[in-house]
């Protein structure tokens, strides 16, 4: 095992599907939980640890705009569940003993703090972990271009990616059992082929700020900390 960890400061985005579990909808605490443990194991290393997590399990501000309502509403929702899923995580940290402050960046003072880069960095200075909530506060924008955005401001060395399967493939390996898995790309790679790992805008921020993306299994017990570490299993996109 290495003496220090391969990256320093990271965000963790994750979807918020990961939370529904076996459920149809919602979170499953239990879900919860686990990634919390494992941002916990993260943190005993001394890392600086962000997250960003989706709505996806609540509501997707895109399903209105497809049923002909209106977009910008619609994705104004999709932010406040993003908030939901931001506490409920905050909680399963703060069972576990982790210092855990949720920043949004839609004001709601009643119920967490508001977003500045100012104060991200001081509270990551003093160890404490940030959950990015609300997106970038902007309709239009998916949480994945708001990972990016939060990994730019913070200095993060590395954006974390937590999906449903190990890596990044050709085509759905849920699908697709000819489908092919890479160790390694470049934004490039990703933009050129079209890649769904991440939204376009999200990698492209990424490449320009020379980020690179680890794309894991969010359902990998200790995944976080194996990767860390210098192993467990991934797909690197990185410059070069």
């Amino acid at each position: 095992m290495p003496e220090k960890p391969r990256y320093r400061r990271v965000v963790l985005k994750a979807s918020g599907e990961a939370l529904m579990g076996e459920q149809g909808f919602g979170i499953d605490v239990s879900v919860s939980d686990r990634i919390a443990s494992d941002i916990q194991k993260a943190r005993e290393l001394g890392v600086d640890i962000a997250v960003v997590i989706g709505g996806g399990n609540i509501f997707r501000g895109v399903a209105v705009a497809s049923d002909g309502g209106e977009r910008v509403t619609g994705d104004h929702m999709g932010m406040l569940g993003t908030v939901i899923n931001s506490l409920a995580l905050r909680t399963s940290l703060r069972k576990l003993g982790v210092d855990t402050v949720v920043l949004s960046a839609i004001a709601m003072p009643e119920i967490c703090e508001s977003f500045s880069q100012r104060k991200a960095m001081a509270y990551l200075k003093a160890g404490r972990v940030v959950i990015f909530a609300g997106g970038t506060g902007n309709p239009y924008f998916t949480t994945d271009s708001a990972a990016a955005l939060r990994a730019a401001e913070i200095g993060a060395d590395a954006l974390f990616k937590g999906t449903q399967v190990d890596g990044i493939y050709s085509a759905d390996p849920k699908k697709d059992g000819n489908a092919e898995r890479f160790e390694h790309m470049t934004h490039d790679d990703v933009l050129r082929r079209g890649l769904a790992v991440m939204d376009t805008a999200a990698v492209a921020l990424a490449r320009e700020n020379h980020i690179p993306i680890i794309v894991y299994s969010i359902h990998e017990q200790d995944g976080l900390v194996d990767i860390l570490n210098g192993a467990g299993r991934c797909t690197v996109v990185s410059d070069s």
